[in-house]
């Protein structure tokens, strides 16, 4: 056996499981228990998996389809900023009304089976105006953010407010599960004491109570759980910053948690010291970047790949909770509520758009993303419980730094002889090489892993959790021990079948001792080895040696028969993007679909603008469910109606014919800048030197369907008028716009128009590498309204049986 190979040797836990008071012997809820090193849900240890969701950023309207997006992404609780600057812009007269009815977000959010981490602030940040004071607070003569008297009778009486609002839902049986105390607090640790105590005061309490822990924050022992975050990129270095480190290090590998780099700008340094890791509490996360925000200096896209990886990259890094920001975008619910420069913030953002490039948009479209880690979300909620129990092993030859693309990324998370080896090959910016060659060693007590079974290659964009040490219970009922294989480990499901995912350009083995018999898809390469095409998958089944079946027979009989057990399905890379796992009435369901969907009892529903394709997998195979029209108009056989007019109504993609109204002007170099970056034209500008265009149609509201306006167009800003008001605006970044138009009052018939600004070929803005090339590809100015249309999607119903 080479002695050269990267090689892993798992050593268990550093230090002895302890638990600490939180959750245990203060604010105890039934069925819910924290330890050193994970969370525990009825007994069994947990990976929570939250997503940020600002219930004031999306329309009341859409809060329940927004969180059964969610929740089918797999994520199980929600996160949610209460930003006191949207509740009480005037003094004494807060709203807890329409969109502003938290305690009504957080009921639907328990409706959908979903927890709920409150982040009360006062101080939020969340790129709101004043870090969501409002103006009134943010203007009184008091030390902000510190134990003031003055400052803290303010927080008191805010806290009183959601006291009255929410204690009845912090109980014991409510859906809170946690409440994080300011945010991004460095230095005023009493402070965070002293804000969880009057939130006590005020009738508030969870389980959790919990503080942001990057930048190397001072935290007060005990009190909170420290979370932390993880950005591939971000907004706050300035337009000419290359890719800073702080970025490039979270596609590493690392038992570094702190990140140095998040509101820096805001904080008035470059970076901070690293604090260690406080022991006590499980490494858990509340801001894996969802997407980005986009700024108007600097407006970076993430690819699902790479939120992906930085998500991934924590998991295999040990994490114990894995929190994403923004998992669903949303927009401001007025104008001029954002952090900009005139509020003496670093960065100006759009009025109303915080899309975020989320995975759920704030169209409430899909985003690449939500694919991308509903995998990972599945893998969590079917292995979480023992994943949770095993530590995180780094490589005995780790990279040498963050320009290394030479070293492979990886890590082990190992117990008792099973475990996952964890692969993060992909970085933006400064793509990797295809790795050549790539074997691994874990060694642990009964002997050597070595995996793949001969040298392979690993392509840039690889990211793998590849099981070894597996129980598949064959058909006889005896289990099987897979020794190892190179698909990720995806889920399980009831009929004991173990579900992997291919990974593109990865060769599939699937092992076991040379003694099981193997049939089903693929072909044997070696005693024990079956090897797969990774594009298409297969299954593969595994018969218990006869000398240990209950009967000789039983395995052959049963799998000749489709019976459960002792199958491993393996999906091809081309359906990861179109694969769901989620809960049915009995137990998981696996699904193909290319559309969003949720599961509403023992229905499945599907929201598209024709008829969808939906597939269950069966012990017999991918199986059609039989899709019928849920509510709105539809053809008398189920399907959409391709000749009505889908302005007027029909479900379908038509596109918009555009009018120009109004000539262009001559775009600025610069609108000013604020700490040397460029500051956005102000409202006035916009309308003076846009183009506008009247769109000639857009259709009226119809009951049970959605009209999404999609706006492909090139420049510097573009805003959304109805009837000459601007109602949603957006920073060009390279991506179309995508605007659900039956939130907009007014949005209809001719009533709509579109400006657009174009893009000075001098100004001091970033962009991606796409938008920056289309920039460059004409002289002078950019500006262009590339084509305008609209789609109307209803939602659709099967059976799942």
């Amino acid at each position: 056996m080479p002695d050269h190979l990267p090689r892993v040797r798992p050593t268990g836990w550093s230090e002895p499981l302890t638990r600490p008071a939180m959750a245990n012997d203060e604010d105890v809820r039934p069925g819910l228990a924290l330890t050193s090193r994970w969370l525990e849900r009825d007994g069994t240890p947990w990976i929570p998996v939250s997503g940020e969701v600002h219930y004031s950023r999306v329309p009341r309207s859409r809060w329940r389809e927004t969180l059964r997006l969610v929740r089918s992404g797999g994520v199980d609780v929600v996160a949610t900023y209460v930003i006191w600057a949207h509740h009480e812009p005037v003094r004494g007269a807060a709203r807890f009304d329409d969109g502003l009815d938290v305690a009504a977000f957080v009921r639907t959010c328990a409706e959908e089976g979903l927890r709920v981490v409150l982040r009360i602030g006062p101080w939020c940040h969340g790129e709101v105006r004043n870090g969501g004071f409002p103006d009134w607070v943010q203007d009184a003569p008091v030390r902000h953010r510190t134990d003031d008297p003055g400052y803290l009778d303010l927080v008191r009486g805010w806290f009183g407010r959601l006291g009255v609002e929410l204690g009845a839902l912090c109980g014991p049986d409510g859906p809170v599960l946690g409440i994080q105390l300011d945010n991004e607090l460095y230095d005023q640790p009493g402070h965070l004491a002293t804000l969880k105590r009057l939130a006590r005061e005020a009738g508030l309490s969870a389980p959790l109570w919990t503080a942001t822990a990057w930048g190397g924050a001072q935290l007060p022992a005990g009190e909170v759980l420290p979370l932390y975050g993880g950005y591939g990129d971000g907004f706050w270095v300035d337009a000419d910053a290359g890719w800073h480190d702080t970025f490039r290090a979270h596609y590493q590998v690392s038992h570094t948690w702190d990140d140095p780099g998040i509101g820096a700008d805001v904080r008035g340094e470059e970076g901070a010291p690293t604090v260690d890791r406080d022991t006590a509490f499980p490494p858990a996360t509340c801001e894996l970047g969802g997407g980005m925000a986009t700024t108007y200096h600097r407006r970076p896209v993430p690819s699902a790949l790479d939120v992906a990886a930085v998500a991934h990259g924590k998991v295999a890094s040990g994490s114990a909770w894995q929190g994403y920001y923004m998992y669903a975008g949303g927009s401001n619910p007025g104008p001029d509520l954002q952090e900009s420069h005139a509020t003496g913030y670093p960065n100006d953002l759009p009025s109303y758009d915080y899309d975020f490039h989320a995975p759920v948009g704030a169209a409430g479209l899909l985003a690449p993303s939500h694919a991308a880690l509903r995998t990972q979300h599945a893998f969590l909620a079917a292995f979480g419980p023992v994943l949770a129990t095993m530590p995180s092993t780094l490589p005995d030859v780790l990279p040498s730094g963050v320009d290394d693309s030479a070293t492979l990324r990886w890590s082990v998370r190992e117990a008792d002889g099973t475990g996952f080896v964890f692969v993060v090959w992909h970085q933006p910016h400064v793509p990797l090489p295809t790795l050549r060659g790539v074997q691994v060693q874990v060694d642990l007590p009964s002997g050597p892993v070595v995996l793949p079974s001969r040298p392979t290659d690993v392509p840039a964009g690889t990211l793998a959790r590849w099981p070894f040490g597996l129980d598949v219970t064959a058909a006889g009922g005896v289990p099987v021990r897979l020794r190892w294989a190179t698909a990720s480990a995806l889920t399980t499901l009831p009929d004991g079948t173990l579900v992997l995912l291919a990974s593109a350009g990865v060769p599939v083995e699937v092992v076991v001792d040379p003694d099981v018999r193997v049939s089903g898809d693929g072909w044997t390469v070696a005693p024990g080895v079956r090897a797969l095409d990774e594009r298409t998958g297969g299954v593969v089944v595994l018969h218990a040696p006869r000398g240990r079946a209950a009967h000789a027979d039983d395995a052959d009989r049963a799998a000749h028969a489709g019976a459960a057990g002792g199958r491993v399905l393996v999906l091809g890379a081309a359906d990861a993007d179109r694969v769901w796992v989620l809960d049915g009435p009995d137990g998981r369901v696996l699904l193909r679909s290319a559309e969003p969907l949720w599961l509403e009892d023992d229905e499945v529903v599907v929201r598209a603008s024709s008829l969808p394709l939906v597939q269950r997998w069966t012990p017999d195979g991918w199986q059609r469910l039989d899709v019928r029209a849920g509510t709105g108009r539809a053809a008398d056989d189920g399907s959409a109606d391709a000749v009505g007019d889908v302005a007027a109504g029909a479900v379908g993609a038509v596109a918009v014919v555009t009018t120009a109204v109004r000539a262009v002007g001559e775009p600025a170099v610069s609108y000013g800048a604020h700490e040397g970056r460029a500051s956005a034209p102000s409202a006035d500008r916009v309308a003076e030197l846009s183009a506008e265009h009247r769109l000639a149609d857009v259709g009226v509201p119809v009951d049970g369907t959605v009209r999404h306006l999609h706006v492909a167009w090139a420049g510097d800003v573009a805003q959304l008028l109805v009837d000459g008001r601007v109602v949603a605006d957006r920073f060009w970044d390279g991506t179309p716009w995508d605007v659900d138009l039956d939130v907009l009052p007014g949005a209809e018939g001719d009533r709509v128009s579109v400006r657009v600004l174009p893009l000075h070929p001098d100004a001091a803005v970033w962009l991606p590498a796409e938008a920056a090339d289309r920039r460059r590809s004409v002289e002078g100015p950019l500006g262009s309204l590339d084509a305008v249309a609209l789609t109307r999607s209803r939602t659709w119903r099967a059976p799942l049986t």
